[in-house]
């Protein structure tokens, strides 16, 4: 055993070493037939154009793949050469092995292209996705919400009761800790990516948008005449979750692009916040490095513009296409929005509810519309509460989510032919250990009960919706997170604003935030993450998806986060609807080809 091991470990290390270049997709691609990619060859070194041989299934790369070719003899100044083919597609379902030689060396990567079934099997899919949203999300939402008693849930979530479930798995390109962007552009493309990364893999080019792109499903949609697709998201509309439907950057963070590529493809519907980036540089809290007004282009297009929950239940009735920017940043939270005492909201008292957002944008993209329509909603703060530890504020969204699924749920009955998903892009580590409960004497820790001690939380929701009347109850749930940095624990919910457990102090570490040091029984808790953490992290963890509708039964057992891609491509049958020109742009399109940007 000891010399088979030691064989294959000398193998694995010789095939390494005889590598002639990296191939993008990497190997064990899974590719919608007809969508578009670009293939991209890294030598490790430089070579001669003529010298270049690369086939795919035995015939030269540029005879068996449509597309643009372009050798580059020295890649962003270095002695390394490149292949591209750009906007490549593959017709033809099958496997596809591409071979790269040079010289004596070799590399081969193996793609499986598919085609979906001719016809649909659904008219519209609606994917809902919680940011963050772990395992204990669902249930502390269920128990807040719905109650829980003699060892049975007093009720079930909307999303219990879909019928169909699978545990996704969510490791990126490049490590097993994903973050939203790979995630998500996972989701939206069936193509794995890296982290900060949203539409491409990541590759040694040295310019954010020169990276090797996939369609995103926002822009398949474009190639569909009369299909629909809307955007909801209560976080910066161009943060990386709802960027992920249209967006090709390597870092997630180019914002100010992103809102460019939003533009591009014209989504029907696009509500939350970020107004910051949509707005020119000369006006006043605009965090755009130009004079783009983005908010003027849209308006141009043809778009509604609104601002705040007023205009969004008064529109016209015969709006068709619909911009809401309803914050210059990250919408608030249900908890602050309509239940605090706080002054959080101050500056934006009149923000519409996910739900509210959610509802209208299924009434403008179902009007008049037999090719039907992709929606993405995203509760993105589930993820904004849980990593500075405000498991209330966490769980509220979570119920704000659900809240938001039981209005998709009732639309499918009147339209059948929906697919409805729910899932989420990683987890946190979170965990419901039992109760607090001030009534017991003894420190802050003595007052958690575990196992039979427990019993049962005293929330309660008189006026029945669907939210607890309170969190500061005196026996709450106790719920822990497993990464942390130094903070004070404190048992309790932090009522007057979203907690903030640690703070940078003069070294550039984080250190415990004092302001809670004084708080009642606050006990202070060495963190267990590097010292320039702040927060804590998303965890590995699988995520729970559920879903129902035509073509939902696909999603069982354990799946990767791209598979889930297929799943809606097969239900909508994309393959066979997407139509061979480019996807329809506005006559103002912004350019974000690698030659008209800047690094």
């Amino acid at each position: 055993m000891r010399f088979s091991s030691l064989a294959i470990a000398i193998s694995a290390a010789l095939a390494l070493h005889a590598q002639a270049a990296t191939i993008y997709p990497l190997d064990r691609a899974t590719i919608l037939a007809g969508s578009k990619f670009d293939v991209k060859v890294e030598y490790d070194g430089q070579v001669n154009a003529d010298d270049v041989q690369i086939t795919v299934n035995g015939q030269p790369l540029q005879d068996a793949l449509a597309g643009s070719y372009e050798f580059v003899e020295s890649e962003d100044g270095q002695p390394v050469s490149s292949v591209w083919l750009r906007d490549a597609s593959i017709k033809d379902a099958g496997e596809y092995t591409i071979e790269v030689k040079e010289g004596d060396k070799t590399s081969s990567v193996s793609w499986e292209v598919y085609a979906n079934p001719e016809a649909p099997k659904v008219k519209n899919v609606i994917f809902f996705l919680g940011d963050g949203m772990s395992v204990a999300n669902r249930t502390g939402a269920r128990i807040l919400s719905k109650g829980v008693a003699e060892g049975k849930a007093n009720g079930k979530l909307a999303m219990d009761q879909m019928p169909y479930m699978a545990m996704i798995g969510t490791s990126s390109q490049d490590t097993i800790a994903a973050d939203s962007a790979n995630t998500m552009s996972a989701y939206m493309t069936g193509h794995k990516s890296a982290v900060n990364a949203l539409g491409v893999y990541l590759s040694r080019s040295e310019d954010n948008l020169n990276h090797p792109r996939h369609e995103t499903i926002g822009e398949m949609v474009r190639r569909i005449p009369g299909m629909k697709f809307g955007i909801v998201s209560d976080a910066e509309i161009e943060d990386a979750t709802p960027a992920a439907v249209v967006a090709h950057t390597r870092r997630r963070a180019d914002k100010d692009k992103i809102v460019g590529m939003i533009y591009n493809t014209q989504p029907d519907v696009v509500l939350g916040g970020g107004s910051a980036y949509f707005l020119p540089q000369s006006t006043p809290g605009s965090k755009r490095k130009d004079d783009i007004n983005y908010v003027e282009k849209f308006q141009n297009q043809g778009y509604t513009v609104v601002t705040n929950n007023s205009e969004l239940t008064s529109l016209p009735q015969d709006t068709t296409k619909l911009l809401g920017l309803f914050h210059t940043g990250n919408m608030d939270g249900i908890y602050d929005r309509a239940f605090a005492e706080n002054d959080v909201t101050k500056n934006f008292p009149d923000q519409p509810d996910l739900t509210t957002m959610t509802q209208t944008a299924l009434d403008i993209l179902s009007k008049d519309n037999d090719e039907g329509f992709f929606l993405m909603v995203e509760s993105a703060l589930i993820d904004k509460a849980s990593h500075p530890l405000d498991w209330e504020r966490s769980f509220m969204n979570t119920i704000m989510l659900d809240k938001s699924v039981e209005i998709a749920q009732k639309f499918a009955e009147e339209h059948p032919d929906t697919m409805i998903i729910v899932t989420a892009d990683h987890t946190h580590g979170i965990g419901i250990v039992g109760t607090v409960d001030d009534d017991k004497e003894g420190e802050m820790r003595d007052k958690v009960g575990t196992y039979n001690e427990a019993g049962y939380p005293n929330y309660t929701d008189e006026n029945g919706d669907g939210y607890p009347d309170k969190l500061d109850v005196s026996k709450r749930l106790a719920v822990f997170y497993n990464n942390f940095p130094d903070h004070y624990e404190t048992y309790r919910p932090k009522l007057d604003g979203t907690f903030v457990p640690a703070i940078k102090d003069e070294n550039g570490n984080y250190i415990a935030n004092e302001q809670y040091k004084d708080v009642e029984g606050a006990q202070l808790r060495i963190g267990n993450l590097p010292h320039n953490a702040s927060t804590g992290v998303h965890a590995v963890d699988d995520v729970i998806l559920t879903a129902q509708g035509p073509g939902a039964e696909a999603f069982h057992g354990y799946m990767e986060n791209s598979d889930a891609f297929k799943v809606m491509a097969d239900a909508l049958s994309l393959s066979s609807r997407l139509q061979d020109e480019p996807t329809q742009r506005p006559d103002d399109a912004v350019d974000f080809s690698p030659e008209n940007t800047a690094k």
